[in-house]
């Protein structure tokens, strides 16, 4: 799946996040009023968003294959991939160079961390 969903194509996907499952005649309806779309200006983005895995056009009802929390995760990742080649801890030290990390989430990293440990 191409990883990058441009301004429109994000807007349009967290739609369907909120909405679905749902109908495409209601979507097109939702398009019209929050985008000013056209009908098939919908359904072109529509079919994008489904060739690249996010969702699925079954009978006429739109139903999510890849959750908005999937969507990020993914971008996280390729994002750190990418930037810091794939090092996590790389990519916590820029992150923490330029703020002060309070106790709360020191104490929330930490607990990640503690949880992950007990998995292995």
């Amino acid at each position: 799946m191409e990883h990058k969903l441009g301004e429109m194509e994000l807007r349009f996907a967290e739609m369907i996040w909120d909405l679905a499952p749902v109908e495409s005649g209601e979507l097109v309806r939702r398009c019209a009023e929050a985008f000013d779309w056209k009908k098939s200006t919908t359904y072109t983005m529509l079919r994008r968003l489904c060739e690249r895995g996010l969702f699925e056009n079954r009978g006429g009802t739109v139903e999510v294959l890849k959750t908005k929390e999937d969507y990020l995760s993914m971008q996280t990742e390729v994002f750190v991939d990418e930037t810091f080649a794939g090092s996590l801890p790389k990519f916590l030290a820029a992150f923490a160079s330029n703020r002060a990390l309070d106790g709360e989430t020191i104490a929330a990293l930490q607990k990640m961390i503690d949880d992950y440990k007990k998995e292995d």
